[in-house]
């Protein structure tokens, strides 16, 4: 099988800065979710910050998180468990140095959330913590089910009050440019066509990750991976992108998009069932509920597929009168919007791409293997969650990896230069974006990597969506596109065409990556990651263990 994506242009669109309107800033930070502005936030600090976001401040998939921030600050938990539930997790893969630092940073930087005025629930004079799957113990701080929300509104209060901060909405940064081997910028597009060079002396991608590649998404309807592509093209490697978590409960109704049913759910006692009522989870898992999402999802999947089970349901009918509305508002309203009452009905669930656990492979500090460029977020991938992972640590990561992102990034400010290159590309596109339905391209694309390269792959699956997906790249790449949806899919079908090739050269079973075919871990082979570059393709690097010596 090949494996290898079709070459790639080097920019999506035709321009010349020199005809261009130019802006100049010290630091450039895309993406405005907590990644984004805890980097921003930090850097300010130091040097000027600009800020642009592909959609209004408060529409991301951080604003959408439900369940909450892991840390440990609860009686008897440290953060030595909170490594150890977050390692086990990983399958492996991951980075024991930055697991470390970033469980270790947790509590202080839920303090630094607190002094901004964010607000968590909270029992007795404590914080009221709750248990999701794969944590050993209650350590989950949460703001009702809009903690994401809660938090993004504390960061955009913060960054009003920031002098040399500025924040620029629904601007879609179709590319970064590039002097000789260093990040010199972006290329940023308005919803009306225009484009801007906005130079800096560097560059953080925070633009979040690629959920919008399957067609059962929690995710917004920007998260189309523009900041991972965009790094590619310009040279920088990708990590660990076969690696996709899918979240095993979203609202599951005909017509309706998937909402989110928060994995606290099930840690606050409700339960999965069959259209039997049976609880199905312990035939595949001894902690059922508390599983890790992949075991779940998973598990859902199998249990669908066998005789005479039509569906799967969340039951919350045994919990107190009142309870589902006063700890899930935001559930119990979606639920009773469609006319299902939690207290009184079963919820229909299903699994839905939820993490895209790869991206711009960095270290601790977010630098990337270009120059002048830094990641972080679900953009980037440092290592953190491994093959899988670790419930509500994702609002954490953005937490304590932007903020050493953005220090970084300003410290690399401080020793550069601006650049006065002059930068344009002729893609030579023959093809007008008329002579495309983008939207059925888009959902075919989306199909196929749902049944092909989702929850379960095989590698017959992998062969016949890496064949559809070429030929799908070579007729888009011929178009010349101006609107912001030709723009997404060129990226979905680039890191559909990576997923895909990465989840078909891992020969194995691990985390949220499961071959039919290979039901096992092989840490003989696989131990380590594939790590892509557009010059070279993928090359296979194996983790360093760490000596006991």
């Amino acid at each position: 099988m090949s494996v290898e994506p079709a070459p790639e242009g080097r920019y999506l669109l035709d321009f010349d800065t020199r005809d261009l309107p130019r802006r100049e800033t010290d630091l450039l930070v895309i993406g405005g979710g907590i990644a984004g502005l805890s980097a921003a936030l930090a850097a300010a600090e130091r040097c000027s910050v600009l800020l642009v976001g592909k959609d209004e401040p408060e529409v991301c998939n951080t604003a959408w998180a439900q369940g909450g921030v892991a840390a440990a600050v609860g009686p008897g938990d440290d953060p030595a468990a909170h490594a150890a539930d977050t390692l086990r997790t990983g399958c492996g893969l991951s980075d024991e140095e930055v697991v470390g630092r970033v469980v270790g940073d947790a509590p202080a930087a839920i303090e630094r959330l607190i002094s901004l005025g964010a607000r968590f629930d909270r029992e007795d004079g404590g914080f009221d913590l709750t248990r999701e799957g794969g944590h050993g113990c209650r350590r989950v701080l949460h703001r009702g089910d809009t903690t994401g929300l809660e938090i993004i509104r504390t960061l955009l209060r913060a960054a009003g009050r920031t002098p040399r901060l500025e924040m620029v909405s629904r601007l879609f940064v179709t590319d970064l440019l590039t002097d000789g081997d260093r990040c010199v910028g972006a290329l940023a597009l308005d919803r009306q066509g225009a484009l801007t060079a906005v130079f800096a002396k560097a560059v953080v991608v925070a633009s979040g990750g690629a959920g919008r590649l399957y067609r059962e998404t929690s995710n917004v309807r920007g998260a189309t991976g523009d900041g991972i592509a965009a790094a590619f093209r310009a040279g920088a490697a990708l990590k660990d992108v076969e690696f996709v978590q899918f979240h095993p409960t979203t609202l599951y109704l005909a017509g309706v998009d998937r909402i989110l049913v928060t994995e606290a759910v099930r840690g606050e006692g409700a339960k999965i069932v069959d259209n039997e009522g049976r609880r199905f989870l312990a035939d595949f898992d001894p902690r059922a509920e508390l599983a890790p999402r992949d075991v779940v999802s998973r598990a859902i999947v199998a249990h669908l597929g066998r005789p005479g089970v039509t569906g799967v349901f969340l039951d919350m009918r045994h919990w107190p009168a009142g309870r589902a509305a006063a700890r899930f508002p935001g559930l119990a309203a979606s639920c009773i919007r469609y006319g299902i009452d939690p207290e009184r009905d079963l919820v229909p669930v299903r699994p839905a791409a939820h993490y895209f656990i790869g991206g711009v492979a960095c270290d601790l500090d977010g630098r990337s293997s270009l120059s002048g460029l830094f990641a972080c977020g679900e953009a980037s991938c440092s290592g953190l969650h491994g093959a899988n992972r670790l419930a509500s640590n994702s609002l954490l990561e953005g937490l304590v990896l932007g903020a050493r992102t953005g220090r970084a990034a300003s410290e690399e400010v401080a020793r550069a230069t601006a650049s006065k290159a002059r930068v344009r590309h002729d893609a030579g596109r023959s093809l007008e974006e008329r002579e495309i339905d983008i939207e059925d391209l888009r959902k075919s694309l989306l199909s196929c990597t749902w049944r092909l390269a989702g929850i379960v792959r095989d590698g017959a699956g992998l062969e016949e969506a890496s064949a559809a997906i070429r030929p799908w790249r070579f007729f888009s790449g011929k178009v010349r596109y101006r609107r912001w949806g030709g723009l997404e899919l060129e990226n979905l079908l680039l890191l559909g065409s990576l997923v895909t090739a990465s989840a078909a050269l891992r020969l194995e079973s691990r985390g949220t990556h499961a071959r039919r075919e290979h039901p096992s871990l092989d840490d003989e082979r696989f131990l380590g990651s594939f790590v892509w570059t557009r010059e070279r393709g993928a090359e296979f690097r194996p983790k360093r263990v760490k000596s006991d010596g």
